[in-house]
């Protein structure tokens, strides 16, 4: 006769399983084992509860914003599965039956573990005690993936975020060895362990300080950009290489007069006066250096940018959600980054990883 708490999933007699909903399961009777016992709905044992705690079923109705014959069928239904009465009724007040005492005392256990599981639902819908773990390569760690985080914090307030900057080559160990869930890559390499996923398509601008003489032109091609002292990026990265094939096909000297590692420095060396640059739509995205004008250039210099992860590792829901903001953000047009936010709580952690030589 002693009720009993029933685990997620229940089997039928006919060997098919009930549906994993949270309910109570009240043993009746001991006989056949195969037999079907009756049970509780989650919402039934609200009701009863309710009825309980106030002793009507005007009171438990207003409790729980329904109406009150709602709750008079829910009860009537919840004693005929039960096969015997929960309440006495006199001048309409309701009290237990003595058959019903330690069953009130299940239903409000059952009903704390709702409320516990309801509270872990939440914090888990803010982001209470979570952390999300990212890295991004400078480029798109200067406007695309900030953007993102903030989104991303607007829907989980509490979410504590760490956010590494990183170079390419250094994305594997970061991945591997579990410093985070995914990098935001400017390409991508062959590895056995690795996934690379598409983000988006960019291209690259040449950036000339404000008042140069390509500064009114719309397009400009290399042979243009040949023409001035250049700052900019290795050959050897991977928007680099984009540039100085295209200096190569047009038999031109790549000669960079100042090179720097970080797209950012590039652009703020620019604004000084001291060159124009090729860097991508991406960094410079946020128009930060108001002293700079970005143009067009005329050859092809479209690349895709990728989201890397394990192979053997799932995403978290909130990964998955950064990435789909962060994918957002860099297929939409341009907009200044001055546009009014709500402030956020100081949660997130930005750091750059020690660099190799």
């Amino acid at each position: 006769m002693g009720p009993r708490t029933a685990r997620a999933c229940f089997i039928h007699p006919t060997g098919r399983p009930y549906s994993p909903i949270l309910i109570c399961w009240f043993r009746v009777t001991d006989c056949c084992p195969h037999r079907e016992r009756p049970m509780l709905t989650l919402r039934q044992i609200e009701v009863i509860r309710a009825i309980m705690i106030t002793g009507t079923v005007g009171d438990a109705a207003r409790m729980l914003n329904v109406s009150s014959p709602g709750v008079s069928r829910a009860m009537k239904h919840a004693e005929s599965t039960l096969g015997f009465k929960l309440f006495h009724r006199k001048g309409g007040r309701y009290t237990p039956t003595l058959e019903a005492k330690d069953i009130f005392a299940q239903v409000n256990s059952v009903y704390d573990k709702v409320e516990d599981l309801q509270y872990v639902i939440a914090k888990l819908k803010k982001g209470e005690d979570v952390a999300l773990s990212i890295g991004a390569v400078p480029s798109l760690a200067t406007v695309m993936v900030p953007r993102a985080i903030a989104d991303i914090r607007r829907r989980y307030p509490d979410l504590s975020i760490a956010l590494d900057i990183i170079k390419v080559e250094d994305a594997t160990d970061y991945l591997l060895m579990g410093k985070g869930e995914a990098v935001a890559m400017s390409y991508r390499f062959d590895h056995a362990m690795l996934l690379f996923e598409p983000l988006a398509e960019g291209q690259l601008k040449c950036v000339v300080p404000v008042g140069h003489p390509l500064a009114s032109r719309a397009v400009v091609s290399v042979k243009d950009i040949a023409k001035y002292p250049l700052i900019g990026i290795d050959p050897g990265d991977p928007y680099g290489r984009i540039m100085a094939r295209h200096f190569h096909e047009a038999n031109l000297d790549y000669n960079v007069i100042v090179q720097a590692r970080f797209g950012f420095t590039v652009a703020a060396l620019v604004e000084q006066g001291l060159g124009i640059a090729v860097l991508d739509e991406f960094t410079i995205a946020a128009r930060n250096w108001p002293g700079t004008v970005a143009i067009d250039i005329s050859e092809p210099t479209k690349f895709q940018t990728y989201i890397a992860s394990r192979k053997d590792a799932t995403l978290s829901s909130y990964c998955t959600r950064f990435v789909q903001l962060l994918r957002t953000h860099m297929t939409a047009k341009p907009r200044p980054a001055t546009v009014p936010l709500k402030p956020l709580k100081p949660l997130i952690e930005t750091r750059r990883v020690a660099q190799k030589k």
